[in-house]
């Protein structure tokens, strides 16, 4: 399979939706999910699957050095990669132009760099080569009351309505192998308008609004870089190209060889997210923490947690389970840490609460800290006694003493 396909990873650079999370020196990429490198997700998947050809695009120069030098370190043995960049305004449309004349397999593979998954890619290639299409991508359940617990950074009943709003509307024929019909719903009005050539080739159309676009998809070379050529303001593969192609399969009122479009739909027992929001990375680090933890590689302990060999503990200090630390952190006496994950290096105090939160790498909080539904990131330091609830903290930010802060994002000013 390596061979008869290429693949394309669009890894992004920083994100205006992941502020202050990701910055000139956290690309996207490269934010920790699990104590591990969102993007090692993905290529671990490639390479799993035997899929070794693959071209990394990065939104912007400097997270493109700091992405490929990463790369060139942790795979040099293990992918062939090679790593480019466009500018951070690019859509990802314009990323795949960007790699289009490296391209030459019959079947080009695109995958979204912030996806975190366990279907298995060559399932997909194969059902692309069954179906002979010319598109195939995976939709996956989307479960029900996704994302409604509390986490990490916190998320209310507005930004609930806007996730439903943005739900992908899919439509499928009744043997759910093709994909006719798919749209966000924040483009439709109150009303799904389907063509009536599609509803009579089809017979039936099953509409559904309980299956999410994973971002990954099969195409047929020659029909995605046409598309392309031909469409020059295309700035976005699901929102642009991806509908045209879908639209474009009916032609003369029916299919035509590799103009037919399929759908990979994953069983519900397949993990499938994407780092796309604050609350999305709250919440799949609490996954990779928890039932998901088998992505990791991590070896889990026998209270269904992950410590490492040198991290350190106080006296009476409790780390629950579902819960990972790093190498090197030293917590003091009497701490409680609850379904969170402290990245390396860090120093935690004594009486330090942590709760279902993420704190990044050499973090210092001091005694009597409380951090509850909040993000950390890398290098920040936290005086004596400071609360956080549902916030977000940037890089080498400091807090001083006693502060409390509740659904904040705390950051310096990035040096223009």
């Amino acid at each position: 399979m390596g061979d008869e396909y290429q693949v394309v990873v669009v890894a992004g650079g920083s994100s205006k939706d992941l502020f202050p999370l990701v910055s000139k020196d956290v690309p996207k990429a490269l934010l920790p999910i699990g104590n591990r490198p969102l993007l090692s997700y993905v290529l671990d998947l490639l390479e799993d699957s035997n899929l070794n050809n693959v071209s990394v695009v990065v939104a912007g120069h400097e997270s493109g050095v700091r992405v490929g030098s990463w790369i060139a370190e942790a795979y040099h043995d293990r992918l062939q990669v090679e790593v480019s960049t466009v500018s951070e305004e690019s859509g990802t449309a314009d990323a795949l132009r960007s790699v289009a004349h490296r391209l030459s397999s019959e079947n080009v593979m695109v995958v979204s760099g912030d996806m975190v998954c366990d279907v298995p890619l060559g399932a997909i290639a194969s059902s692309h080569k069954r179906q002979r299409a010319g598109l195939t991508a995976l939709l996956c359940p989307r479960t029900p009351g996704e994302g409604c617990e509390a986490s990490a950074g916190g998320v209310g009943t507005k930004e609930k309505a806007k996730q439903l709003a943005a739900a992908d509307v899919i439509g499928l024929d009744s043997a759910r192998h093709r994909l006719l019909y798919v749209a966000s719903g924040s483009q439709l009005g109150k009303e799904v308008k389907v063509p009536l050539c599609l509803m009579r080739e089809a017979g039936q159309v099953e509409l559904h609004t309980d299956l999410l676009d994973a971002h990954l998809y099969a195409f047929n070379r020659e029909l995605m870089l046409e598309a392309l050529e031909r469409n020059e303001k295309f700035k976005s593969i699901k929102r642009d190209l991806v509908p045209h192609i879908v639209r474009s399969q009916l032609k003369h009122g029916r299919v035509e060889g590799t103009l037919s479009c399929s759908a990979y739909v994953a069983g519900k027992a397949r993990y499938c997210a994407r780092v796309n929001t604050i609350e999305a990375y709250g919440d799949i680090n609490r996954d990779v923490a928890g039932d998901a933890i088998y992505l990791t590689g991590y070896t889990v302990s026998g209270m269904n947690n992950v410590i490492h060999p040198s991290a350190q503990t106080g006296a009476k200090t409790a780390i629950g389970p579902q819960c990972i630390i790093g190498e090197g952190s030293e917590l003091g006496e009497k701490c409680s840490v609850k379904r969170s994950v402290v990245g390396r290096h860090c120093r935690i105090g004594s009486n330090v609460k942590v709760i279902n939160s993420v704190v990044m790498n050499h973090v210092t909080l001091e005694d009597g800290c409380l951090v509850q539904n909040s993000v950390i990131c890398s290098n920040v330091h936290l005086q004596e006694r400071v609360t956080l609830k549902d916030c977000q903290v940037g890089c080498g930010y400091v807090i001083g003493v006693g502060a409390e802060h509740r659904s904040e994002a705390l950051a310096k000013k990035e040096k223009v």
